[in-house]
């Protein structure tokens, strides 16, 4: 059976705020970028062909109508995000440091997205997708967790793909221990993680990511994973396969919100077109290569769910790179 949606994933919409220079009086200047984790996903997947919607809420003032309005263009179906009258849309202001690494400063206490309740999850957008894909950010407060884990009951007795990303951003928790309570929990349900190195360490205690992705693997049993590595790559883990691939190290990186997100999707992407069943270490590194790139080119650029590259630049930027 053909379902109608590729993706549908749940959680944040929200603006990131990102810094673009000073004023004639020396102050930041910030740019209001359309972005959360979940829809940075189906922006790039919108990109590569594959059909989406999202789950979520923003409130209903100027930053709620623009993310509708900017998401929307994307090709995003957003019959499942609502809107809040009373609590306002989540901001995050990004600092960026000189080597395009971030540090958020999120006002959401409360945030639109935590008030998503379990009653205005759209189930039926669930069972018609192919992947259910989400993160922690949804699972922080206790409204929009039992939300969240409604949906995910549904995309597991729908059959769906679960498709899992941390996101870990430790100052929107009321504590680490619940952190990894939920990270653990994410884990427990997903078929396909992705993970990054410093949130390897931080849910096994490990550095060395191989040995922290086999205490993963050896409790949780899922399927396939990638870890991702910054500047230094990627790997996946599927089976008795493990496979690399170097990252695109790039002269113009100017911030780094959104790389995860892109790589994420591409990976999505390229299940989506592969199946789960039967990968190679050949067809690994292919899928690695290209999310690296992908990854790479939108660190060039401010904010991410509006600017996401299209595949042939993509495949461009690995052949220049390659020659």
């Amino acid at each position: 059976m053909t379902r109608k949606y590729d993706v549908v994933a749940l959680g944040e919409l929200l603006i990131d705020f990102t810094m673009n220079g000073e004023s004639g009086q020396g102050n930041p200047l910030f740019e209001a970028n359309p972005g959360g984790a979940p829809c940075n996903v189906l922006a790039m997947l919108q990109k590569l062909g594959k059909r989406t919607a999202f789950i979520g809420k923003v409130g209903n003032d100027m930053f709620g109508k623009m993310l509708e309005e900017r998401a929307g263009s994307t090709g995003i179906d957003l019959k499942g995000l609502k809107k809040d009258d009373e609590v306002h849309t989540t901001l995050a202001f990004v600092q960026t440091f000189a080597d395009g690494d971030r540090d958020f400063s999120f006002y959401r206490n409360p945030g639109a997205d935590m008030m998503l309740k379990a009653e205005e999850i759209e189930e039926e957008m669930i069972r018609e997708a192919e992947v259910f894909h989400f993160g922690t950010l949804s699972m922080t407060d206790p409204i929009v967790e039992k939300a969240t884990k409604k949906a995910i009951e549904t995309a597991k007795e729908s059959g769906c793909i679960l498709s899992f990303d941390p996101n870990l951003r430790p100052p929107l928790w009321s504590s680490l221990d619940k952190a990894k309570e939920m990270i653990a929990y994410g884990m427990s349900v997903c078929d396909i993680l992705k993970i990054s190195d410093n949130e390897i360490e931080f849910m096994t205690g490990k550095k060395d990511i191989d040995e922290g992705i086999k205490e993963i693997r050896d409790r949780f049993g899922i399927p396939l994973i990638f870890a991702t590595l910054g500047k230094d790559g990627s790997r996946a883990y599927y089976q008795d396969i493990q496979a690399q691939a170097a990252g695109f190290v790039n002269p113009d990186t100017i911030e780094t919100t959104g790389a995860g997100d892109t790589f994420c999707a591409c990976e999505l992407n390229y299940v989506l077109e592969h199946g789960l069943e039967g990968l190679t270490k050949e067809n690994l590194e292919e899928l690695l290569t290209f999310a690296n790139a992908a990854a790479s080119i939108i660190t060039t650029r401010k904010g991410a769910l509006c600017v996401m590259p299209e595949k042939e630049e993509i495949l461009s930027f690995i052949k220049k790179r390659k020659a």
